[in-house]
């Protein structure tokens, strides 16, 4: 089957996020929605999650899945505020749980946090499959990046988060706690051995030196001949060698701080104060 994909480009964050419909019905499933944040004044805005609301409604269509295909650490998920207008239940991968325990000590949550990923409505495991409508949506644990790292298969597309970008701008960073340059690879490996036709939407999107427009739809067969990272065959050594090198040299992300601690408690706000204040932490040499 092949899905109707309509993207939602945030060039604040350089995120992608994707409405996924039934070909043969109006179910759909939104995938890394984007909460709009100013770090500079703490201020939150839903400029992002409302147009895809707009859509939704525009065209008819029912929410069944707000999926995730990981914590971020870029943006902030909208996954929470999109289901309470318009339904859908929020999911991710089930080592979200590793992702909690990590950094619900670097934020020092205490107990009241729970590491379980009981803040999520499904939590999905190699090999899972789901359904939006008669559309068939098979998981794909794709570690790495970050640990619970997953790639949605939905008929003739599969959806990939922060593995693979743009054959010209290559693979993620793998830095982070958890992270893996030679898992990367081999969770790319997995990726690329999917049909040759396969749509692949990426996660972000950054323009890569030369190219003059932001794009997010290749294919496996390009992935394979052309990325500059993995594309023609290249090895794992030399991958590891490669990423690690890079790695070593990028700036955190700008939203890092506040992105973990909402996202790991799937978009939802931390406990508010007994004045009602909602507060974030800043830890200091932790990351």
């Amino acid at each position: 089957m092949q899905p109707h994909v309509s993207a939602f480009f945030d060039e604040q964050t350089n995120t992608i996020s994707y409405v996924v419909k039934d070909p043969g019905g109006s179910a759909c499933a939104v995938i890394d929605s984007v909460l709009d944040f100013d770090y500079a004044s703490g201020r939150t805005d839903t400029r992002s999650a409302d147009a895809i609301i707009a859509h939704v409604k525009n065209e008819g269509l029912k929410v069944e899945w707000l999926l995730e295909t990981h914590v971020h650490a870029d943006h902030l998920s909208a996954a929470p505020y999109i289901q309470e207008r318009v339904g859908g239940k929020i999911g991710i991968g089930d080592q979200i749980t590793t992702v909690q325990d990590t950094f619900g000590k670097v934020f020092n949550e205490g107990t009241e946090f729970q590491r379980d990923g009981s803040q999520f409505d499904q939590l999905f495991v190699e090999g899972d499959s789901f359904a939006v409508g008669q559309l068939r949506g098979d998981v794909m644990h794709t570690p790495g990046h970050t640990p619970a790292c997953l790639t949605y298969v939905l008929g003739d597309t599969a959806f990939v988060g922060d593995t693979l970008f743009m054959p010209d701008f290559g693979t993620a960073r793998c830095d982070f706690p958890g992270g893996s340059s030679e898992m990367l690879y081999r969770s790319i490996q997995k990726i690329l051995s999917l049909p040759d036709e396969t749509r692949i939407f990426v996660g972000h999107d950054y323009k890569a030196p030369g190219r003059e427009e932001y794009a997010w739809e290749t294919t496996v067969a390009e992935q394979k001949a052309r990325n500059v990272h993995v594309g023609g065959g290249k090895d794992c050594e030399s991958f590891v060698a490669m990423r690690d090198a890079r790695d070593a040299k990028l700036p955190m992300p700008k939203l890092i701080i506040p992105s973990l601690q909402i996202n790991m408690r799937a978009g939802k706000m931390p406990p508010a104060d007994e004045h009602g204040d909602v507060m974030l932490k800043v830890p200091l040499n932790k990351l």
